[in-house]
């Protein structure tokens, strides 16, 4: 039902944008290739997308006036909670009132995927091949985030490496004389002693093992040495919901929520309020990107300076690769082309070495400082709100080590996390679903994937049995519907071999 009334808000949205882009006039592949200055009064540009930082930058932020000042734009970010983020992507795509500039965070995402279709947003195959920074993304993500062979969206390009994974308060570590796991069951003797053994040193049994951020699809693809929804198995994709490795780890997490080494509302905690138990010091176990854990040990460090978040390198020899972006962004067919070309030039600045180091460090002598070719951030960095999580979600130049580093970091530490990167690279897990669609999966695969993390959330909880969620495995199997989508996704998979 809910495909249905999208599909009908979404027709009325797309008829509006694409006769506002009536006026547009034809396509050109003619472009400038550079988002430097040019003359003439700056072009106005609005742009959505998330924010990770404790606050976002302000419209006044000097970094954000620098950019605009550099490439003759004048910027309105729209920036949105990670609360809420899900919601305001549908929102903002059935309202038919689209920025210029949005970033969706899945390029699977059903209604985006049917927008597109109807003529909705821009094709910018015709013109990506003029901006030069940007085309030195890797071309296969440029493959990868194609939509009908074609190039709707520029990809929010990320490291291949250093993505989210579970991480380990190391100084906690040390304080109960405790190796780093390198398998689930260390891990689960490191979270009671993280429950029972006061880590913390404050008299109280007030800490606990796992916040469980992000904890699925991540468990699962621990458990299953996979990545992603879809395994690779016998040259067939398959929903790793039916494989064995889920249940085991069902049957895991049943037995730490039991000992109570996980929070008892998991099922209902926001990721802001997950990692809040992080930065507060209460659980010894989050998950992150290398650079995601800075920020949720910056916190803790403040009172006790010995603080320290450890990335894994890997679990039951699992590590997973990214898939060289998070999320895409689209132009609606509304923009004049004109403008379309001034948007492109402008993130071919962010791109570039200039325009990426100003989004992600900020002003040299205002946010950074440079110490033997080593940026280090200055205070005025977390006053701005500069970081890869603000500016850096939007400006992206790919960075095998981008990961690796975030403003303050000493570099010892950045020095610690690229070997982490490098040791990742050798084992680490592709997702072999990147890409793919099922238009069943399109219509009804929101409604499965919700029944499926509802019965895992019982299962953990103790509210259904580990038989019954046999059961719904078995169901799962024989739902003819669901097997179209698996059936689709394998054709889609094929197809994409070819």
């Amino acid at each position: 039902m809910k495909s249905k009334r999208c599909g009908a808000i979404s027709a009325l949205c797309v008829m509006s944008l694409v006769t506002a882009a009536c006026s547009s006039g034809g396509s050109s592949s003619s472009a400038p290739a550079s988002g430097k200055a040019e003359n003439g009064p700056p072009t106005e540009i609005s742009i959505i997308t998330e924010f990770h930082t404790p606050e976002p930058p302000g419209p006044d932020n000097p970094v954000l006036k620098e950019i605009e000042k550099r490439t003759n734009t004048k910027i309105n970010m729209i920036w949105v909670s990670p609360n809420n983020w899900d919601e305001k992507q549908s929102v903002t795509l059935a309202s038919g009132d689209i920025p210029d500039l949005m970033k969706i965070s899945d390029i699977t995402n059903p209604l985006m995927q049917q927008m597109v279709n109807q003529g909705a947003f821009w094709d910018l195959t015709p013109y990506i091949q003029n901006y030069p920074h940007l085309m030195e993304y890797p071309k296969s993500v440029w493959e990868s985030t194609r939509i009908n062979d074609k190039n709707f969206a520029i990809h929010s390009v990320r490291p291949i490496e250093g993505g989210g994974f579970p991480a380990v308060r190391k100084d906690w570590l040390d304080k109960l004389h405790l190796q780093v796991p390198t398998t689930t069951d260390e891990m689960y003797k490191v979270w009671q002693a993280f429950t029972d053994s006061d880590p913390d040193g404050n008299g109280k049994k007030d800490t606990f093992g796992y916040n469980m951020r992000d904890w699925s699809p991540m468990m699962d693809n621990i458990f299953n040495k996979s990545n992603g929804k879809w395994k690779l198995k016998d040259g067939k994709l398959v929903d790793v919901a039916s494989e064995p490795g889920t249940r085991e780890m069902l049957v895991y997490l049943n037995k730490a929520y039991k000992d109570e080494l996980i929070p008892r509302d998991f099922s209902v905690m926001k990721t802001s309020q997950a990692e809040e138990l992080a930065t507060s010091s209460k659980s010894g176990f989050t998950s992150d990107t290398i650079l995601g854990l800075w920020r949720q040990i910056d916190i803790p460090m403040k009172t006790n300076p010995s603080a320290d978040f450890l990335a894994l390198t890997t679990l039951n020899g699992v590590a997973l690769q990214s898939p060289g972006f998070l999320g895409v962004y689209l132009i609606p067919k509304k923009v004049p082309e004109a403008k379309v070309k001034k948007i492109l030039a402008l993130m071919d600045f962010g791109a570039s070495e200039e325009g990426a180091s100003l989004a992600i460090n900020g002003i040299k002598d205002v946010h950074y400082k440079e110490v033997d070719g080593f940026k280090v951030a200055m205070k005025q960095a977390d006053v701005d709100s500069i970081s890869v999580s603000s500016f850096g979600k939007v400006f992206e130049r790919f960075d095998k080590y981008l990961w690796a580093y975030a403003p303050g970091m000493p570099k010892e530490i950045f020095e610690r996390n690229k070997k982490i990167v490098d040791e990742r690279s050798k084992v680490s897990i592709a997702d072999p679903s990147i890409g793919l669609i099922s238009q069943t999966g399109i219509q009804v695969g929101g409604e499965y994937n919700k029944k499926i993390s509802d019965m895992k959330i019982k299962v953990i909880m103790g509210k259904e049995t580990i038989e019954a969620w046999d059961s719904f495995v078995s169901k799962l199997k024989e739902d003819a519907q669901y097997q179209k989508i698996v059936m689709e996704m394998n054709k889609a998979y094929q197809e994409k071999k070819k």
